[in-house]
């Protein structure tokens, strides 16, 4: 009888956020995969947590793949979990997931926390429809996206690293021009959480004489010089 993947989402800061679900299917796995044992350590140890535990990162899961399908179509289940927030997003678990798909091999996704779903919401502006983009590519590709984005008339959202934020800002502004809303979310649900509106202008100066730390949500509102309604007027001839 085959066993079963398990997503598990686990909390980006505050350890309230894990779920009593999500505690007890790590404890019954036979195997948790995570992106870094050493950043999970504390977590598993905090909710008596004692399954066995293997790395699965970006450097390694096209090699363990194979295995561990064949582990779980064996009847083993195994739990998958990232350094935070949901596997998959931003993070190693699709190639899994998909492998386990075309082995007709189960897949479970608990519902959780994940770090862009607070930003969007926070941030005030539209959420109806939104595009989630994740970290821009780092060089080939980047202006291309940011010129597609900038166009999009849904609300975008963007991680980042501290370190990148004001560059990538100013990018923004280039493309996005200099006034439009957004907003910077830091450090969701943790100690120090903090969500900064505004102009991309506005953001840009704040970030500049205020260092920013921890993980960075930016929140961008679409492209709204399209959205007024056209009126057409019928010409006729005499």
């Amino acid at each position: 009888m085959s066993g079963k993947l398990y997503i598990v989402p686990t909390p980006v800061g505050n350890l309230g956020d894990m779920t009593p679900r999500a505690i007890e299917v790590l404890k019954q796995a036979s195997l948790i995969l995570a992106e870094d044992t050493r950043t999970s350590a504390p977590l598993l140890s905090h909710f008596g947590i004692t399954t066995p535990t293997v790395s699965h990162h970006k450097f390694n899961e096209h090699a363990t793949v194979a295995p561990l399908v064949n582990r779980i179509k064996s009847g083993e289940n195994i739990a998958l979990i990232s350094d935070a927030g949901t596997p998959g997003i931003s993070d190693p678990g699709f190639l899994l997931s998909r492998e386990c798909r075309r082995e007709n091999v189960e897949v479970e996704t608990l519902p959780g926390a994940t770090a862009f779903v607070p930003a969007l919401v926070n941030s005030g502006l539209p959420c109806d429809r939104f595009c989630f983009e994740g970290f821009l590519p780092p060089k080939k590709g980047r202006a291309t996206r940011l010129e597609r984005l900038a166009a999009d008339d849904r609300t975008f959202i963007l991680y980042e690293s501290p370190l990148r934020l004001v560059k990538t800002l100013e990018q923004l502004a280039e493309h996005c021009g200099a006034e439009r809303p957004a907003s910077v979310s830091r450090e969701i649900s943790k100690l120090h959480n903090t969500t900064v509106n505004g102009t991309l202008a506005y953001l840009i100066e704040f970030f500049k004489a205020n260092q920013p730390r921890g993980e960075i949500v930016i929140v961008v509102a679409g492209n709204q010089e399209d959205a007024a309604p056209k009126v057409h007027v019928n010409k006729y001839k005499k």
